[in-house]
């Protein structure tokens, strides 16, 4: 067995190494909260230009291209399916760095499982954190048209019938070809423990016929350290996040055109010029496009309040929980893992697709006294990364224990 004393040897794997959605965050604040606690750790994630500097004993995959030219295309669904050089990328990681435990992340379509499987052949356990949907739902998101689908759990061509990846029947091909290729039964088969950070996620799993054996909850952790609050007057309410169908902004933009309230929205994507040119005349509300994690905090810390008008199976955002550590209550769509986060002293429900029910919300809300302080001090406590530690190496620890006891002679 490994001695309890023993660093952890954790290869962290993700398909980006920068500030790219909440699930790059955590990644890299889990990182950090790895390396503070003694664990040594090492990078996998792929070649990109908005990439974070890797840390000194990672590793780097050659980048692969999802909407290039027709060549680019084939190399990377050869990628997706566990060829273009990946496991070979994944035997020298393990070779070097001889990892412990392989965690994975966010690494379908530009890496592939094609990393648990050569983990699992060389006998290292393997710990899926899930930040969507991939495995129940080939386009991620259970979403179609605007609303949630979860027709794959029962029909395994509806993503052909749909053309739910992008509109694009090429598109939605290569997604079936990867989920016939990498089925649940197989990603069960070399993946020792999936985390699902909310409860939600994990009844979901459990429909799409993943064991409960293999399934943890653990909510993700606050990277907000406790700080004190200035106290200072908040004005306002604030969307931090994605600008993409899935987030639900038109019901946000509209019931804020409606409400007179002061709105501003921080992020960006797809939709964000089109946004900015329906809305962007308004005085009310603001666009300020993307912001680093102290703008991001600053903003939280001067609202009011924070909106999150999703319309799709939301999980465990970031935005909430970093919301909250700062003392900023959240108005959300009761819908998917949210209504887990929101509770009477730190926010408000409504409904999704209403901008009716929105601007009632976010009025009753600017009308409320909340204790901004206690909010922080409890989504502090309730997200402690001290806690999220505790409770992931115990995980680790779990799992290394029943491999060792398996494959060392000496404890048959």
């Amino acid at each position: 067995m490994i001695s309890a004393s023993r660093n952890l040897r954790i290869l962290l794997v993700n398909k980006f190494y920068r500030h790219n959605g909440g699930d790059c965050v955590h990644f890299l604040a889990l990182e950090e909260l790895l390396r503070e606690n003694g664990c040594e750790v090492a990078v996998m994630a792929m070649a990109h230009p908005s990439n974070k500097p890797l840390p000194v004993g990672s590793f780097e995959v050659p980048a692969v291209k999802i909407d290039g030219s027709m060549p680019e295309k084939l190399r990377a669904v050869a990628r997706i399916l566990g060829n273009n050089g990946i496991r070979k990328s994944v035997r020298e990681a393990i070779e070097s760095f001889q990892p412990d435990i392989v965690h994975l992340h966010n690494i379908h379509s530009y890496l592939s499982p094609a990393v648990a499987e050569e983990a699992h052949k060389a006998g290292i356990p393997v710990v899926w954190t899930l930040h969507d949907y991939k495995l129940i739902c080939g386009s991620y998101s259970c979403l179609r048209d605007g609303t949630p689908c979860v027709e794959c759990l029962c029909d395994s061509i509806a993503i052909l019938r749909h053309r739910c990846m992008k509109g694009s029947l090429v598109s939605s091909v290569a997604a079936f070809a990867e989920s016939k290729k990498w089925n649940r039964g197989k990603l069960q088969g070399i993946t020792d423990k999936f985390i699902c950070p909310s409860e939600f996620m994990c009844e979901k799993m459990l429909q799409g016929g993943i064991s409960s054996n293999s399934l943890a909850v653990l909510h993700n952790f606050s990277p907000v350290k406790q700080r004190e609050l200035s106290g200072g007057k908040r004005d306002g309410v604030c969307y931090v996040g994605r600008l993409s169908p899935e987030k639900g902004l038109e019901y946000l933009l509209d019931a804020a055109v409606s409400g007179g309230w002061n709105l501003t929205v921080a992020g960006d994507g797809p939709l964000k010029a089109e946004l900015e040119d329906r809305y962007g005349s308004h005085a009310n509300i603001s666009f300020v496009g993307r912001l680093n994690s102290d703008q991001v905090a600053e903003l939280f810390s001067r609202s009011q309040l924070t909106v999150l008008p999703s319309v799709c199976f939301e999980n465990n955002p970031l935005s909430v929980v970093e919301s909250l550590s700062l003392g900023t209550p959240v108005a959300a769509s009761r819908i998917g893992g949210l209504p887990e986060l929101i509770k009477d002293d730190n926010g408000m429900l409504f409904e999704p697709w209403s901008s009716e029910s929105i601007n009632e919300t976010v009025l009753k809300m600017l009308d409320t006294r909340y204790d901004n302080i206690a909010i922080s001090q409890n989504a502090i406590r309730e997200f402690s990364s001290n806690d999220y530690f505790s409770k992931l190496s115990s995980i680790y620890r779990s799992l290394l224990d029943g491999s060792q006891n398996l494959a060392d002679p000496e404890n048959k």
